[in-house]
């Protein structure tokens, strides 16, 4: 495992992002964990965040593209804080962009967006947290596309569940890829946690808790 995504596993802990126990999901689902990024509020822990996102995007993408778009409301944030430390990791000028749940009529800056303006042929990454059902996808691809005539090189998300999204057959990250035909993308996965955590913050007890929440509901290879 690469060390970055060892330390954002540890980060991702240490942060309170990710914890352990009995959780019931927006979803229904009893789930043995629980990602909540809303839990990075620091200036060390967003630092630390946004050079997680600028690596993960490094290697998985590369370094060909334009404009850093996060979906409002968490996406905002993200997609700043990474746009930062892709200059400060790899001296790339990367603009941001994000949408609004309401578009603004009046002011310099009036529209649908914020942050960078969009012209045709800009090659965007769209940051998220979590993907759990590409709600915000369908809502912000269509912004995206009548902004300008943009092309997604990819979606990178923090932390991919490894569960089936709404189709019941792929993951929900996987669903939004095979949808819109721009690839997709974690930090890390939730098997590569397991991995790194287990016999220290993962028990053999909650390991059996993670292993039949999996057979429940997991992707089936």
């Amino acid at each position: 495992m690469e060390a970055y995504k060892q330390e954002f596993i540890e980060f991702m802990v240490e942060s309170n992002v990710l914890k352990f126990g009995d959780f019931t999901l927006k979803s229904g689902r009893k789930s043995p964990f629980f990602m909540n990024a809303g839990a990075y509020v620091t200036g060390g822990q967003l630092e630390r965040l946004g050079r997680a996102y600028a690596q993960a995007i490094h290697e998985t993408f590369g370094d060909d593209f334009d404009v850093v778009f996060g979906p409002a409301y968490k996406g905002i944030p993200l997609s700043v804080i990474t746009a930062i430390a892709y200059h400060d990791l790899y001296g790339k000028e990367i603009r941001y962009c994000s949408d609004r749940k309401e578009a603004k009529d009046h002011g310099a800056d009036k529209g649908q967006l914020l942050g960078a303006t969009l012209a045709d042929g800009d090659r965007v990454v769209i940051v998220e947290d979590v993907t759990t059902s590409g709600k915000s996808i369908d809502e912000t691809y269509p912004k995206l596309k009548a902004a300008a005539d943009v092309e997604v090189v990819g979606l990178m998300v923090s932390l991919n569940r490894q569960e089936v999204g709404k189709s019941g057959t792929m993951a929900a990250i996987d669903e939004v890829s095979e949808k819109y035909g721009f690839p997709t993308a974690a930090i890390v996965t939730m098997s590569e946690v397991t991995e790194a955590l287990e016999g220290t913050v993962i028990t053999p007890e909650l390991k059996a808790a993670i292993d039949a929440y999996y057979e429940q509901y997991g992707v089936k290879e």
